[in-house]
């Protein structure tokens, strides 16, 4: 779980630059179906990197968030 806070910056960063650079392609019709496989599986994978993977993890392995310790 530690792993998911410094990856996060960058896998979005990746995503929210790459996903608008591939938009101007989008309307030539030669470029269209590989920039929509493109842009749909790079938002798709940084949903599961950012999201889907950590909750799994958290839920299969029961590690939860930090609890301070009782007094």
């Amino acid at each position: 779980m530690s792993a998911a806070v410094p990856r996060f910056r960058p896998v979005l960063t990746a995503a929210l630059t790459t996903v608008p650079g591939m938009l101007p392609l989008h309307g030539d019709p030669f470029f269209r179906s590989m920039t929509t496989a493109i842009t749909f599986g790079l938002a798709f994978a940084a949903g599961l990197t950012l999201v889907v993977v950590p909750v799994f993890y958290s839920v299969f392995f029961g590690i939860g968030p930090a609890r301070p310790p009782r007094v």
